[in-house]
């Protein structure tokens, strides 16, 4: 498996993106976008993602496989949130942040849930697929093309 440079897992981007977002809302509460009642939609984001985020780890330990990006799959996981999305669970860590966004309805929280996205797509996922790519081969990529890589 070819090894990456050491740097931190999802998680920890996921986490000080949230940290900046909050951040953000109160330091340059710049130009609120969305209002009451319809920030409270947010909510529904948030717990989606929460949702979406336990089901993938949930199911990735009953299968007795990896979560970490680093590490060499056992199986490939092709049920539960799998099904819709080849990354369920940066899908469920954008939809918080995304949540956290819409909740604070100003516009300078929605550059956070964009550089989440941006990150996993040039730190994490190229990597990840092809070493599914290399570990399951014709399998994989008959799963890459029929679940989309986020929705």
């Amino acid at each position: 498996m070819e090894k990456p440079k050491k740097k931190p897992l999802p998680p920890t981007y996921f986490i000080i993106l949230l940290l900046l977002s909050i951040g953000l809302h109160f330091i340059f509460p710049i130009k609120k976008i969305i209002f009451p009642p319809y920030t409270y939609l947010g909510f529904a984001f948030i717990i989606f993602g929460g949702v979406i985020n336990i089901w993938a780890d949930m199911l990735l330990k009953k299968k007795k496989t990896t979560v970490k990006p680093y590490e060499n799959p056992t199986q490939l996981i092709t049920s539960g949130p799998f099904r819709i999305s080849r990354n369920p669970q940066y899908l469920g860590f954008t939809a918080i942040l995304l949540g956290i966004a819409i909740n604070h309805g100003t516009l300078v929280t929605f550059a956070v849930p964009i550089a989440f996205v941006f990150l996993m797509g040039l730190l994490f996922i190229p990597f990840e697929e092809r070493n599914l790519e290399r570990i399951f081969g014709r399998e994989y990529g008959e799963y890459k093309n029929h679940v989309r890589r986020w929705l």
